[in-house]
């Protein structure tokens, strides 16, 4: 089957430069990857119910016989609708369908049909919108139902795989050692893959999907495994002396416990090894992350070599440089800011002292990666807010010295249960408790009436010089009940907040308006801040005491704890808002969990298991490979592919001989979209 993943989609009948195109779109550009192009759900025409047996709500699949032709008529706008009555021994139904013109041809009185789809009440009785439909002669069967796109249909899609199918050989090779088959009970590739499009049965499918997922992980397993190894090579970055003591003595406030144990692990990690160090510094909203990076980056510099200090935007890295050269000043230690928003002259300036050797600490957003940025001996990369970068730019700014030692930090809280699996190729060092004098945000949960009295309880902080966030769930208007950013903050500006400064703030304006926004803000200049979640990771301001979130229902635990942290930040007691009309029993114990606790990593368990791990694994910037089958949150599934992969590995240690050939071609094809190296 390797051989199809090199051949190109367009070389199957009917696909041609356009389609291909459009097959490119849903992330398939060979027929190997169509293969690997899972069905997201089946319409099963294997087991039909009676009509008196449906449930309103609910797909289903009935037998049942056309009493009389479909009717259509015309409706506005020149719309078709066409209805025709259905009866078996139970019962009658109405099928429905929408602009079919053909649909009295395709239909035959009198005749028996298996009617697939989803069911409604319709005056006292059943009916079926836009059914899918076969006549039952052609029996029974599941049909896949793929994700498609414009122009690009799943029937389409499944025309396509069917061909794809007859180019695998007789048997496709198993990458699987078959020790691991037949402990675990799982079926061979060759039936998971014939079977997962075209199942005959819904055991058949059950096999299938058991298969898939569990290679799924444990290719996932082993890769990760296999990236954490590769980095473990001989570093040239020797760290003699230990200066995270002096470090913390310059600082005006006492460390914790946490920083000062996450401070020894990373040093530990630097001193004891001869691998680079490459660690996970986590902790949540406020728990100190940059104080302990800002101690390793004073310990590798003042044994002899320079720091990289990564930030996803302009202001974050600013507001790094502030900070941290305020706290190194009276050292001979050296620091720059590169940003792209400089000039090309000072950029120039800062590349050459720095290959010279003459900057110590270089603080700045990717600009720190561009080409042309050289490092005289660059022993140590950090990058904040990990999530909002992936592999490839994670291992750019490593590329830039000699196996340097890695800090990524991030305060996304992450389920302890995931976060070996999302950082897998990382040490973890945890950061669990808060610094002294950190206040509590009081949380609340307001229905949409007291949105009058939470804008009194906003104005009443703004008259006295402090700030307030609104965020919105979207840039602009829509048709649903959502509130947008754009259009909420015309109506406040020109309302209820008409004689204060607000400001607005969201994804789709240019770089340099959301730094003039944010900048604004940071001095004062804008009083209310309406925005987006542009500002989920955003700066410290300190006199922002009020957090309000419009819709919080739309928003995932983790991203509304975020959303709270932005707020806080000083010595005046701080608030959230969360404004919902929801009624869930679900979504109500989300936002009471919210209002109950100030536990990032207590809230982000409670979100997967109420969401599952959309929240976490949403973005493609976390670096991971794209899953196409399986859920990270099912922790059976990867817990007992942990143990295989524990028992693969110690069979054949470092995958090594032939015999796992194919599993290191999954593992590569798995990560190689995430330009993961040390896979081959």
């Amino acid at each position: 089957m390797s051989s199809l993943f090199e051949k190109k989609i367009e070389t199957l009948y009917g696909v041609g430069a356009k389609r291909a195109e459009l097959f490119r779109r849903l992330g398939i550009d060979t027929v190997g990857e169509l293969l690997r192009f899972y069905p997201r759900t089946y319409e099963d025409y294997t087991n039909p119910v009676d009509i008196d047996s449906v449930t309103p709500g609910e797909y289903c699949c009935v037998r049942a016989t056309l009493e009389s032709p479909v009717t259509t008529q015309r409706i506005s706008k020149g719309r078709l609708i066409s209805h025709g009555r259905i009866f078996d021994d139970t019962g009658f139904m109405t099928v429905t369908f929408f602009n079919n013109r053909y649909i009295g041809e395709m239909l035959k009185s009198g005749r028996e049909y298996t009617f697939y789809g989803k069911v409604s009440s319709s005056h006292g009785g059943f009916e079926m919108l836009s059914p899918m439909f076969s006549d039952t002669q052609t029996g029974n069967k599941i049909r896949p139902i793929y994700h498609a796109t414009a122009g690009l249909t799943t029937g389409n899609i499944e025309n396509a795989v069917k061909q794809a199918m007859r180019l695998l050989p007789d048997e496709i090779k198993e990458p699987i050692p078959q020790f691991i088959l037949e402990k675990y009970d799982i079926e061979s590739l060759d039936f998971a893959i014939r079977k997962i499009h075209f199942p005959d049965s819904a055991e058949e499918l059950k096999k299938a999907r058991k298969r898939l997922v569990f290679e799924e992980l444990l290719t996932l397993s082993l890769g990760l495994r296999r990236l954490k190894s590769s980095k473990r090579q001989e570093t040239p970055v020797d760290i003699k002396t230990d200066c995270t003591d002096e470090f913390f003595s310059l600082l005006p406030f006492e460390p914790t416990n946490a920083q000062l144990r996450a401070s020894r692990e990373c040093i530990a990690d630097m001193i004891n090894s001869k691998a680079p160090m490459n660690r996970l510094l986590q902790g949540d909203v406020g728990s100190g992350k940059t104080a302990v990076a800002a101690a390793v980056c004073y310990t590798v510099i003042k044994n002899g070599w320079q720091a990289a200090f990564m930030a996803p935007t302009e202001i974050l890295a600013q507001q790094h440089y502030s900070s941290l050269t305020k706290i190194l000043e009276g050292t001979d230690i050296k620091s720059e800011l590169l940003i792209g928003s400089i000039t090309a002259a000072n950029k120039r300036k800062i590349r050459e002292r720095l290959k010279n050797g003459e900057i110590d600490l270089l603080i700045g957003t990717n600009a720190i990666i561009s080409d042309g940025v050289e490092f005289k001996a660059l022993g140590l990369a950090v990058t904040d807010e990990q999530h909002r970068f992936g592999v490839r730019q994670r291992a750019k700014l490593s590329s830039k010295g000699d196996k340097p030692h890695t800090l990524v930090m991030s305060a996304t809280p992450i389920p302890r249960t995931l976060g070996l699996i999302i950082y897998g190729d990382l040490d973890i060092s945890l950061l669990d408790e808060l610094p002294p004098g950190r206040q509590k945000i009081s949380t609340f949960l307001v229905g949409s009436k007291k949105r009058e009295g939470m804008y009194g309880f906003i104005k009443d902080y703004l008259d006295r010089g402090l700030q307030a966030y609104i965020v919105c769930p979207t840039v602009e208007e829509n048709e649903l009940n959502i509130a947008s950013a754009t259009e909420y903050y015309e109506k406040i500006s020109a309302e209820q907040f008409k004689n204060y400064s607000v400001g607005l703030l969201h994804g789709k304006m240019k770089a340099k308006e959301k730094d003039a926004v944010m900048r604004d803000f940071l001095n004062g200049k804008i009083q209310l801040l309406v925005s987006t979640t542009v500002i989920e990771v955003g700066v410290d301001v300190s006199n922002a005491v009020i957090m309000a979130v419009e819709n919080a229902e739309r928003f995932g635990f983790s991203q509304l704890h975020q959303l709270r942290g932005r707020v806080g930040r000083g010595s005046e007691k701080s608030y959230c808002f969360l404004v919902s009309d929801a009624q869930g029993d679900d979504t109500l114990q989300r936002l009471r969990t919210m209002c109950r606790t100030n536990n990032g990593f207590e809230i982000a368990d409670m979100d997967l298991k109420l969401r599952g791990p959309g929240d976490f694994f949403g973005s493609r910037q976390h670096g991971l490979p794209e899953m196409h089958i399986a859920d990270l949150a099912d922790m059976d599934s990867l817990s007992t592919a942990q143990q295989a992969a524990d028992e693969i590995e110690k069979e054949f240690p470092g995958l090594q001989g032939e015999q796992c050939r194919g599993l290191r071609a999954e593992i590569k094809r798995l990560f190689s979209k995430v330009g993961a190296e040390g896979m081959n």
